[in-house]
């Protein structure tokens, strides 16, 4: 066995053009894939068959052509932009004599670069724990304890089967670690649920820009770069929009096609953050030619987390780049489905305000109330909540408010003080008592 080095910065990328739709990928999202993880490419192999080679993936003169460019270039690392079985990546490291890395192992490594958080690292760790113990097959044989001879015979655990029971004894460790952060995510949302704050989450495949979108919403800095995978842990953000009110806006994980079925179990805890989620912007590049396919590929996500019958806006970032002007489609009924900005230079911004402002309308009210003096505490708070359009004194002293916000609040506010009067525009009364003027 040849001594797996530690890191691989120089890597030859394999990728085959398969003729089964559901094994296809892309080699230029692969490339970004590579650079992401801090790889130099050192070359690109490519080639074309009907389905992958049992033993080696690719055919034998094809691994004949790597090892050959690995050794012209000194390579040490392959990188295959295929799922590969754990017979043929060690067939192919026997072969070629370096390391070889697929791609789940390609996008796992991403994710540990970026994981910052404490849940986040937990959650890579167990992704790849789970998929490293599907590779402890004869790599450390080397190393095994058991040995035969007189008087050495007999019960004994050999190095693989010491590596797979600590891989399990650690797997068990972090799930019970994840598992304390996953009572404490339901605690702060079900306080949120209490609070009948709603939740918009962004969603959207990786470099779509919804960090940016999302700094430009709640101003938050969270970390951009024109890169896949550039931030990972989830950031939650309370903010309040004009004529929406408090709502919590949640920045999830990029997706990705063909996203590890491992990483969809660990960032369940994360990701139901976008199940619960009350709206959802799907930000879309509207600059990339693949967009409708990648749109694609989120809703199969949507669907492994049971979140693809929510409520969703379609946000088609970057117009900038496109040269499209800001505007916004419409279905039959009336309702925004699609908005079109920048989120970089902020062109069409007020659009979506427009958008979350007419969605959450539907639940709202709108009218007139009226408020005594002794209600300054109460009046704050709807100014608070960005509620107030309009303010007037009556020659009693009271303020009579134009507002507009969601019907439930507002009907818990009218609870707490049943002498309140409320006018909505149109609609049932929400309380009784002399209409205001």
């Amino acid at each position: 066995m040849f001594e797996r080095p530690r890191s691989g910065e120089t890597a030859v990328l394999v990728h085959l053009d398969l003729h089964s739709e559901g094994q296809r990928e892309q080699l230029g999202e692969f490339e970004e894939l590579t650079r992401s993880a801090g790889a130099h490419i050192a070359g690109v192999v490519t080639g074309a068959r009907h389905s992958p080679d049992p033993k080696y993936f690719v055919g034998a003169g094809k691994v004949e052509e790597i090892r050959a460019l690995v050794a012209d270039t000194g390579a040490d690392l392959v990188l295959f932009n295929h799922a590969l079985g754990p017979s043929q990546e060690r067939n192919l490291e026997a072969a070629l004599q370096c390391r070889v890395l697929d791609r789940i192992g390609l996008i796992l490594d991403i994710f540990a670069q970026r994981a910052r958080s404490h849940e986040g690292k937990l959650q890579v760790e167990l992704a790849q724990l789970r998929h490293l113990s599907t590779r402890l097959v004869r790599g450390w044989t080397h190393l095994e304890r058991q040995k035969g001879g007189i008087g050495l015979r007999g019960p004994g655990e050999t190095q693989l089967e010491t590596d797979r029971r600590l891989l399990a004894n650690r797997i068990k460790q972090i799930q019970k670690r994840l598992h304390k952060v996953h009572e404490q995510r339901g605690l702060g949302r079900r306080a949120r649920q209490r609070a009948e704050m709603p939740t918009v989450s962004l969603v959207g495949y990786t470099n779509a820009g919804k960090s940016t979108l999302f700094n430009r919403l709640t101003e938050a800095g969270v970390y951009a770069a024109d890169q896949l995978f550039a931030t990972l842990d989830p950031t939650l953000r309370r903010v309040s929009l004009p004529g929406v009110g408090p709502l919590v806006m949640a920045d999830t994980v990029g997706f990705i096609r063909h996203l590890p079925h491992d990483l969809v179990e660990a960032f369940r805890s994360t990701l139901e953050e976008t199940a619960q989620a009350g709206l959802l912007l799907h930000v879309i590049d509207s600059s990339d030619e693949e967009r409708d396919e990648y749109s694609e590929q989120v809703h199969a996500v949507l669907q492994q987390i049971d979140a693809d019958e929510l409520p969703q806006i379609e946000v088609y970032n970057k117009i900038d780049v496109t040269g499209t002007p800001a505007h916004v489609d419409r279905d039959d009924q009336g309702r925004i489905r699609r908005v079109w900005l920048s989120a970089a230079s902020g062109e069409g911004m007020e659009l979506l305000h427009q958008a979350l402002e007419e969605f959450f309308a539907e639940s709202g009210v709108h009218g007139r109330l009226r408020l005594p003096a002794a209600a300054g505490r109460l009046r704050a708070q709807l100014y608070a909540r960005d509620a107030v359009l309009d303010e007037q004194v009556t020659e009693q002293g009271d303020w009579l408010l134009e507002v507009q916000m969601r019907r439930a609040d507002l009907e818990r506010m009218l609870h707490q003080d049943a002498g309140l009067v409320f006018t909505p525009d149109q609609g049932p009364r929400l309380a009784t008592g002399t209409d205001a003027p």
